[in-house]
């Protein structure tokens, strides 16, 4: 892994008048990612490690995924244009005759629903990191006041 990207880490999700809030990054600085609804829901029962009775999309790549044994090796956000953010997820294949690496072009939401689901790595672009502002105060007043989210 280069310095071109920065390790982020998932720091809460926030319901909202049009979606989620999603709040990724680190100790340094916290971003905001709107999300729809749902997939707030389902990032969120992924990081709880909720049972769920049937499969959902997210679990059906998975399993796709898993039989042509191909692994997610992380997700990058990459970029943000005209407030929307951009983000790759990075596959790997192995096999007797090597090793593929893949890009895909996806949207974060699902970057960071398959990341939360198979436990893996979360990245974004050092540019990026540099210019979106940072939410850590606000998030750390919607823990110390739960109840009094707007």
């Amino acid at each position: 892994m280069n310095r071109d990207v920065v390790p982020i880490n998932i720091r809460g999700i926030l319901p909202a008048n049009s979606g989620c809030a999603i709040f990724v990054g680190n100790e340094e600085k916290v971003f905001v990612i709107q999300v729809e609804h749902n997939m707030g829901a389902i990032i969120g029962m992924f990081l709880r490690d909720t049972p769920k009775e049937r499969p959902l999309t997210h679990d059906l790549i998975a399993n796709i995924l898993k039989g042509f044994n191909v692994t997610v090796e992380r997700v990058v956000i990459t970029e943000l244009k005209n407030s929307t953010y951009f983000a790759r997820l990075i596959l790997q294949q192995q096999n007797e005759l090597g090793r593929k690496i893949v890009e895909i072009d996806a949207r974060p939401s699902d970057c960071l629903a398959i990341a939360s689901a198979q436990k893996r790595p979360i990245y974004v672009s050092a540019s990026l990191f540099e210019q979106v502002e940072d939410m850590s105060e606000i998030l750390d007043r919607i823990n110390e006041n739960p109840g009094e989210t707007e």
